[in-house]
C-alpha cells in the first residue's frame, strides 16, 4: 500500500480503477491521499500500534486508508461488509480501533454499530457531504493536511479477523517490524514471488477488499506500480470484458468463480479476449477437480493454487503442471513444513488421514486471546493449526479430506457453526440445534442446520421458515442456512458432545472427500 517512488515517477497512471463504474484514482492522488490521512491521525494523538477499523465496500477510498494505516505503524482491521450491526461493533470494540471508518453505503449498519465502540475517539466517513450520525465527511476532514509524508513514518500492517469454533472471531497479530513503509514484511514478498507478480502487471481484483488474499494481493501491486482494476461485486462475464478492456495480467480467485465462468454459455466465453493473463491464483476452498481441468483447458497452465489461512502459519503451493500431475491436491509446502498427525501427536505414514500442522512458520497469535493461540499451536516443535483435515502423498502433495472444526467453506467465505448454534438455541422453540456444511457444486458447500424442537411444537415449513428469517435478523445472511431439517433427537455423547459427523454424513455419503 506504500508506491513509494512511483507516485514521483509516474503520478498521473491509473492506481485504481473501480469497474464497472469505471472510477479512477491516480497514484499521485493515492499518494497524496494516503499521506494527509497519515498526518490527521498523528493529529488524532494515533501512534505506532494503533488500530484502525474500515467497514467499506469495494470503493477508491478503501486502499488509501489501509495505506495511511501502513505508513504510520498502525494496525488496521478490514471488517466484513456484510455483518450486522452487533457483529462489527464487537471486532470494532475488540480491535481496541481509536478510528472507525465507513461510507455512506454502509453507514446505517456503522452508525448503529457506533454505539457499542466507546474506545473510537475518530469516526470518519467517505463520501459524505454532512456528518452522519458521529462520522464526520471524511474529504473536508482530510483536506486541510499536506500531501507529503509524516516525519516519523513506520510500517504497519493489517491485523484481520479470523472466526473460530468458539464462534467469536479473533484477530490474527503479527509483530510490526521496526522498518520503513519501503520495506514491506517479508509474508508479503513471498506472496508476491509465490504469486508470480512483477513491475508492468495489470491486477484484477473480483472480490471484496476485506478479505486477506485480496487486500495482500493489492497492497503488493501497488508496491510494485502496478493498476489494480477493482470489481464493485463480482459477475462472470464482466469478468471477462475487464481482462480483455485493460489487458489483465494477473489476479486472483476462488473455486465459485471458476464455476460460474464455466456456466457461461459457450459464445460469451468465446467472445473475449483473455490471452492477456499471466497468472491465475486462486485459494480459499479446494476447486473440484472438473472444474479446474476445465479452466486449464480453457486459459491454459496459468492457474497457481496455495493452501493457506488469514492465519499464514505456512503456505502449500502448486503450478498447473504439478497439479495435472496431482489431481485434487492443494499443493505441496513451501513455507513452513507439513506435518500430518494422529488424534496422539504422532506423524502418519503418506496416504493416512490426520489433522494438518505446519512447522518453523508460527509468528502470529490471536489478538488478547491467549486460550485460542495455545489450543493451535504446540510450541515444543514449534507447530500451528488450523484444523483441516487431509493426508500427504509419497510425493508430499497435500489433499484436504475434511475440517476438523466443521468449519464451512460457501464460495470462499469461511463460515463457523458455533456461532449460528449459540443463536439457533436462543430461540424459544428451539431445544438443542447443529449446523455443519452440505454439498453444493456452485458454492462449495451451503449452510444446513438440523434442530431438536421444544416439546409442544411441530415441524413445519413456516417454523423452517421462521427459523432461517431468526438467523437473519441476527447474523449476516451469508451465515445463515439455507435449509433447516426437524430432528426427533440430536445425537450427543454421554458427555454432552453433539456427534456431527452422524448427521453431516448423510448429505456428503460414502465420498472419500468432505469437501466438494
Amino acid at each position: 500500500m506504500y508506491p513509494g517512488k512511483h507516485a514521483v515517477d509516474r503520478p498521473d497512471q491509473p492506481a485504481l480503477i473501480l469497474e464497472p463504474s469505471q472510477q479512477k484514482m491516480t497514484f499521485g492522488e493515492f499518494d497524496a491521499n494516503a499521506n494527509r490521512l497519515a498526518h490527521l491521525f498523528r493529529k488524532a494523538g494515533l501512534l505506532r500500534g494503533d488500530h484502525v477499523a474500515i467497514l467499506m465496500e469495494n470503493n477508491l477510498r478503501y486502499c488509501e486508508v489501509m495505506s495511511a494505516a501502513e505508513r504510520t505503524g498502525m494496525y488496521y482491521t478490514c471488517v466484513n461488509s456484510y455483518l450486522t450491526a452487533n457483529e462489527v461493533a464487537y471486532i470494532v470494540d475488540d480491535c481496541d480501533a481509536k478510528v472507525f471508518l465507513t461510507s455512506v453505503a454502509k453507514s446505517d449498519v456503522a452508525v448503529n454499530a457506533a454505539l457499542q465502540t466507546p474506545k473510537v475517539s475518530l469516526f470518519l466517513c467517505v463520501d459524505a457531504i454532512e456528518a452522519i450520525g458521529p462520522f464526520l465527511p471524511y474529504e473536508p476532514a482530510i483536506r486541510s493536511f499536506p500531501p507529503t509524508p509524516v516525519s516519523d513514518e513506520q510500517l504497519g500492517a493489517a491485523m484481520l479477523y479470523s472466526s473460530g469454533t468458539t464462534g467469536r472471531p479473533k484477530g490474527i497479530l503479527r509483530p510490526l517490524p521496526d522498518s520503513h513503509p519501503q520495506e514491506q514484511l517479508p509474508v508479503m514478498t513471498f506472496a508476491q514471488q509465490l504469486l508470480g507478480m512483477r513491475e508492468g502487471m495489470v491486477y484484477l481484483s473480483p472480490a471484496p477488499t476485506y478479505h486477506s488474499a485480496p487486500q495482500a494481493s493489492i497492497a503488493t501491486a501497488l508496491r510494485l506500480g502496478s493498476t489494480c482494476v477493482i470489481m464493485e461485486a463480482f459477475d462472470a462475464e464482466l469478468l471477462l470484458q475487464l481482462i480483455e478492456r485493460h489487458r489483465v495480467t494477473h489476479t486472483n480467485m476462488v473455486p465459485t468463480m471458476f464455476s460460474r465462468l464455466l456456466k457461461l454459455p459457450d459464445e460469451i466465453r468465446a467472445r473475449y479476449d483473455v490471452s492477456s493473463l499471466e497468472a491465475v491464483a486462486h485459494t480459499a476452498a479446494p476447486c473440484p477437480v472438473p472444474v479446474k481441468k476445465a479452466m486449464i483447458e480453457w486459459w491454459g497452465p496459468i492457474l497457481r493454487e496455495y493452501y493457506g489461512s488469514t492465519e499464514a502459519n505456512g503456505f502449500a503451493f502448486c503450478d498447473s503442471e504439478e497439479w495435472l500431475d496431482h489431481p485434487g491436491t492443494v499443493g505441496r509446502a513451501i513455507y513452513g513444513k507439513l506435518v500430518i498427525l494422529d488424534e496422539k501427536s504422532e506423524p502418519v505414514a503418506p496416504g493416512v488421514v490426520g489433522t494438518v500442522w505446519f512447522e518453523g512458520a508460527t509468528n502470529f497469535t490471536y489478538y488478547k486471546d491467549e486460550e485460542q493461540t495455545a489450543e493451535g499451536r504446540d510450541p515444543t516443535w514449534e507447530r500451528s493449526t488450523v484444523g483441516d483435515v487431509g493426508y500427504l502423498d509419497e510425493d508430499g502433495y497435500l489433499y484436504l479430506t475434511d475440517r476438523k472444526a466443521y468449519m464451512i467453506i460457501s464460495g470462499g467465505v469461511n463460515i463457523y457453526p458455533q456461532e449460528v448454534e449459540n443463536l439457533l438455541v436462543t430461540h424459544p422453540k428451539v431445544l438443542d440445534a447443529a449446523v455443519f456444511g452440505v454439498p453444493n457444486l456452485d458454492l462449495g458447500e451451503e449452510v444446513k442446520a438440523a434442530v431438536q424442537l421444544v416439546d409442544g411444537h411441530s415441524a413445519s415449513p413456516e417454523l423452517e421458515h421462521e427459523l432461517i428469517q431468526f438467523c437473519r435478523d441476527n447474523l449476516a445472511r451469508y451465515k445463515c442456512p439455507r435449509s433447516v431439517d426437524f430432528e426427533p433427537e440430536l445425537p450427543r455423547l454421554p458427555t454432552g458432545k453433539l456427534y456431527k459427523r452422524l448427521l453431516r454424513d448423510r448429505y456428503w455419503g460414502n465420498e472419500a472427500s468432505r469437501i466438494v
